[in-house]
């Protein structure tokens, strides 16, 4: 079952008198349980379908469906519920809140979804001991690497079982090594059924996904599934 539907997605920006197309009728569909790579040059529209696909924009037309909801006519607050509840992110910055200890950071997404102050301290430190940081939950951004601050963001994205991880460049601020581990992290997740969308400028990188899509000028010039293995991730960004 498709759990992502765009159907002739456009995209466009307005500066001055100037029509900036950053999506032209862009068609995609993902599966469930998909590893999905949308490749593209800086300028080629990537982001923004990120954007698109993650609820923070909306489209100029076309319809998206996620998950079998029509997200067309529904309200901020409406579509701040299904983002919550639906999609988990991993940024290429983190983005952890540096005065929030590693713990307090997965907690966040629980505690937007209202669960109760124990049962999302027990999730969230169940979390993050499954990525090798229970000895971590305490500490803040600052005090952690990379590396670690990304398997932080790792296990919030996780923190409410969404149905969709989207990662923006998520080796991008990691040295080869972190960032080989950090793969293997995706690919694990990725066989425990997440499905996952990576966002990445390196083709490189794109061919560690089961599937890469290529973007140009706003527009989709390539789809192709290919059968890659976690061993090989390694030797792509090393």
């Amino acid at each position: 079952m498709a759990i992502i539907e765009l159907n002739q997605i456009c995209k466009t920006y307005y500066q001055g008198e100037e029509e900036l197309n950053v999506l032209r009728s862009v068609s995609l569909q993902v599966e469930q349980g998909d590893f999905v790579a949308i490749v593209g040059p800086s300028g080629s529209g990537k982001s923004t379908l990120m954007n698109t696909i993650g609820l923070l924009d909306a489209p100029t037309s076309g319809t998206y469906i996620l998950d079998g909801v029509d997200t067309e006519s529904l309200t901020d607050n409406r579509l701040a519920e299904l983002r919550n509840r639906k999609i988990g992110f991993i940024f290429q910055q983190f983005n952890l809140l540096p005065r929030l200890t590693a713990l307090e950071n997965v907690e966040l997404p629980l505690i937007y979804s209202g669960m109760d102050k124990k049962t999302r301290k027990e999730r969230a430190a169940s979390l993050l001991a499954s990525l090798g940081m229970q000895r971590h939950i305490q500490h803040k951004p600052s005090q952690l690497s990379g590396g670690q601050q990304q398997r932080v963001a790792i296990a919030r994205a996780l923190a409410v079982s969404p149905s969709l991880i989207l990662a923006d460049e998520p080796t991008g601020a990691l040295d080869s090594r972190t960032g080989h581990e950090v793969l293997d992290l995706i690919w694990e997740l990725n066989d425990r059924g997440n499905t996952i969308v990576m966002i990445t400028h390196d083709p490189g990188i794109a061919k560690t996904a089961r599937r890469t899509i290529s973007l140009h000028d706003g527009e989709i010039i390539g789809d192709e599934r290919q059968a890659p293995v976690p061993s090989a991730v390694g030797e792509v960004v090393s």
